[in-house]
């Protein structure tokens, strides 16, 4: 069980998200907008407006990866797992992903 973040433009969040959701890769994707991320790419500082994935799944890591990859409009997408400690997480909500993960 993992909590998956990924950072993306605006514009492209509701259509990742949708898209894990109906291929079951994610049982939840929350979408929090006007962040905004300061980073150096190809030598240059950019300072750009993204949405943050903030993705709940069960799924094999590397499946989920390969989607949010593919869907992804960047070549390097911020694609960074979380691993739940699931002793002290609220094992109902916990079956309720592995249930729309599978």
């Amino acid at each position: 069980m993992r909590v998956v973040l990924c950072n993306c433009p605006p514009e492209a969040a509701p259509t990742i998200a949708r898209a894990l959701v109906d291929r079951r890769l994610a049982a939840c994707v929350n979408l929090i907008p006007n962040v905004r991320s300061v980073y150096r790419w190809q030598g240059e500082i950019c300072d750009d407006a993204e949405t943050t994935l903030l993705i709940k799944s069960a799924v094999d890591p590397a499946k989920l990866e390969a989607a949010i990859a593919e869907l992804h409009p960047y070549d390097v997408p911020e694609i960074l797992a979380l691993e739940i400690d699931e002793t002290h997480s609220h094992a109902p909500y916990l079956e309720w992903v592995r249930a729309m993960t599978r």
